[in-house]
């Protein structure tokens, strides 16, 4: 059997064998074992034991060439893993991280530093163009105000921020030291682009187009201290001055 699985392979175009070329020569000769009555156990076992090292040698063959090319990846060998580890996902969370800055000690008379409190939810399933309205609404105002204005706001985003700034708030009362909760104003109150996922949107005719599912994040900044007031609209006057004043402040080069 070993020698005319020898002389079958030999006489093959390709002198280094497939996987479906070994195949077709082992199933030609199982049927021959099978209807040859006079074939001993031993000599199966001796052809399976040369099929099987031809197949490890023609696996070690590949992999070699694999690792002379750069192709080798482990998600072809190895196992792949169910833990989501692109870069696509890694969030920097500067955002929080402003919670941790450290101030140098105030000078004796100096007014309290007033609490600050960083706060955000990212990857909501929701637009960002229309979280940025409502974001805006509330900007400049007291918590208790801006949870009364989104109470009664039939939109997905408002419950989604009304959520949020409960959460700062027991942050600030827990964290912070402050010692009032309906003592904070938001300060800073905007909207960003979360991480988009695409998907195949299916036509007649076999046709096909990409959708994004949209996501969003939520920042806010809480300040303790009541709001301050409100800035008086500018006139045309005022805006035509600080125009004037950029153009004069600009820096012209390659000239005397």
């Amino acid at each position: 059997m070993k020698v005319r699985l020898g002389i079958a392979i030999r006489r093959g175009k390709n002198k280094n064998p497939t996987k479906p070329q070994i195949r077709r020569i082992a199933h030609a000769f199982c049927a021959q074992g099978v209807l040859n009555s006079k074939a001993s156990v031993d000599g199966g076992r001796k052809m399976a034991a040369v099929i099987l090292e031809s197949l490890g040698a023609l696996w070690v063959q590949n992999l070699r060439g694999k690792l002379a090319l750069g192709l080798f990846s482990s998600h072809s060998i190895l196992p792949q893993s169910h833990i989501h580890t692109s870069a696509s996902l890694e969030i920097s969370r500067k955002w929080e991280k402003k919670n941790k800055i450290v101030y140098p000690p105030q000078l004796p008379g100096e007014p309290r530093r007033p609490a600050e409190i960083y706060h955000c939810r990212r990857q909501i399933k929701y637009s960002k163009d229309k979280m940025w309205y409502l974001a805006k609404l509330i900007r400049g105002m007291s918590i208790d105000q801006a949870l009364a204005q989104l109470e009664f706001s039939d939109k997905k985003g408002a419950q989604i921020i009304k959520e949020v700034l409960l959460e700062a708030q027991d942050m600030a009362v827990r964290d912070h030291n402050v010692e009032f909760r309906s003592n904070l104003y938001i300060a800073e109150s905007t909207s960003g682009r979360g991480q988009y996922l695409k998907r195949i949107r299916y036509h007649g005719r076999g046709r096909f187009g990409i959708m994004e599912k949209v996501f969003c994040h939520y920042f806010v900044k809480l300040v303790e201290g009541p709001p301050p007031p409100p800035e008086a609209p500018k006139t045309a006057v005022t805006h035509a001055k600080e125009y004037i004043q950029e153009l004069r402040n600009r820096t012209i080069i390659h000239a005397l």
